[in-house]
């Protein structure tokens, strides 16, 4: 069947037919042949009708049932690319594209939600919210491509913090997401602003919130957070899970940092991200924001206005942690070791980590704990941090050895006393007759049976 277009071009050559022209020459004329120059010249005009084509089957076809199960188990939330991952292998063997299995979730996910009666959270419909000037801060982390250091590739992370009124901006690059990190950041925003706004908005990461809840319970706040807002004074407000939308301002600041100051950039060290960001700052601050359609910097001038003051002194926060100390006198934290005094500690016992930004501590446990080393925090994966002096006379291997490893003890250290007390007492409080000996007579029937065998 001939194209309409086509056909409408044939209709150029109806006043020849009409004068009996030959069939040939207006074929000729026209450019095609005389038996379809006589059917559509010879009848009245009316350009020729098409129906629909039947469907053709998809590949997707016989697996749509499956896919279908999928989306509905997990109420949506499974990926397209989960899916197709899934139907490549036996049993299903599916021949088709990514792209096809892309385009089908993305016309049946929203059919299947509304079946189920579950909200769509990429469709749902928020109001915007305008935010008075030092009201409110949203705060969120970027993970950015690892950097190759000397010392081998080195993974980073992005710390944003963005003044909802303005959008002005504050990043700050380093290598870990601890508490002790997050903390620091929020101290060095502060300082950058100049002061405190009144609210903070954050996801549920648990640097924030001590554990997960479902909605509409009252969600538990890390000890630490809520000592960190009450020095400072400012407010905490968590996101309701799956809902970026509550601190998109911040989530933009990410992307547009991302795009501005890291693509297209080889860095060997964090500090050259930082500087690179401070580089592009008064660029960024110099702009007008398409939303309030007011330069930053001038709108930025009110919201750094309105902050809560600083407090006279910084909250330093210091993260915890339990360790085990080796037979080589070293303990492990964030991939790296560090060393204890070996005449003061025994292999396996317990030591507590006072860890903050730029510092580690190693304190014994109890009542009384007392500090065994202090060492400059090590920023890479895989290092050794290790005193001298704390392996000073500890046997290496090289030497015949003399003496005992570990020069006897004249007594129980304060630490063993006050263990031993304390199971002494809780026996006396039970009513077990204990009975109490001086440990020199332990020692005297150690040399009658001629010691050890």
């Amino acid at each position: 069947m001939m194209p309409q277009e086509d056909w409408m071009n044939l209709q150029e050559f109806r006043p020849l037919a009409d004068q009996g022209v030959a069939w040939t020459e207006i074929a000729r004329l026209a450019g095609c042949d005389p038996r379809t120059a006589k059917k559509y010249l010879s009848e009245r005009p009316r350009p020729p009708r098409y129906g629909p084509r039947p469907p053709r089957p998809k590949l997707i076809d016989p697996f749509t049932g499956v896919i279908d199960s999928w989306l509905r188990a997990s109420k949506g939330k499974i990926q397209a690319t989960t899916i197709f991952e899934r139907l490549l292998p036996e049993p299903y063997r599916f021949p088709g594209s990514y792209q096809r299995v892309k385009e089908y979730v993305a016309a049946r996910r929203p059919e299947i939600l509304a079946e189920l009666g579950v909200r769509d959270p990429a469709r749902q419909m928020h109001r915007r919210i305008e935010v008075a000037p030092g009201a409110q801060a949203q705060v969120d982390w970027g993970e950015e491509e690892p950097i190759q250091t000397p010392s081998g590739p080195v993974k980073v992370y992005s710390f944003h913090m963005v003044l909802s009124h303005s959008r002005d901006p504050f990043c700050w690059f380093t290598t870990s997401q601890d508490l002790a990190t997050f903390w620091e950041a929020h101290r060095r925003a502060f300082e950058h602003f100049g002061g405190v706004p009144a609210q903070i908005v954050y996801d549920r990461t648990k640097t924030v919130v001590r554990r997960h809840v479902g909605r509409g319970q009252d969600v538990p706040l890390h000890p630490e957070a809520v000592a960190f807002a009450c020095h400072y004074g400012f407010a905490i407000r968590v996101c309701w899970p799956e809902r970026p939308q509550s601190k998109g301002r911040v989530e933009s600041s990410v992307k547009t940092t991302r795009a501005k100051v890291l693509a297209g950039r080889t860095f060997t060290d964090v500090s050259q991200m930082q500087a690179a960001w401070f580089e592009w700052l008064p660029q960024r601050r110099s702009q007008i924001h398409r939303t309030h359609g007011e330069v930053i910097a001038t709108r930025a001038e009110a919201d750094r206005g309105a902050l809560g003051s600083l407090p006279a002194r910084p909250y330093l926060v210091t993260d915890r942690h339990l360790r085990t100390v080796g037979k080589d006198a070293l303990v492990s934290f964030g991939a790296s070791l560090y060393s204890v005094p070996w005449r003061t500690v025994r292999p396996g016992q317990r030591v507590e980590l006072r860890v903050s930004t730029d510092e580690v501590q190693i304190f014994t446990l109890g009542s009384h704990p007392e500090q065994l080393a202090t060492h400059a925090r090590a920023h890479s994966r895989g290092s050794w941090v290790v005193d001298p002096k704390h392996w000073d006379g500890l046997p290496d291997g090289t030497r015949k050895q003399t003496g005992p490893a570990t020069p006897p003890a004249e007594g129980p250290s304060r630490v063993e006393q006050e263990v031993l007390a304390e199971v002494l007492g809780r026996l006396g409080r039970a009513g077990v007759a204990v009975a109490r000996r001086d440990p020199a007579t332990y020692d005297r029937a150690f040399a009658i049976s001629g010691g050890a065998r």
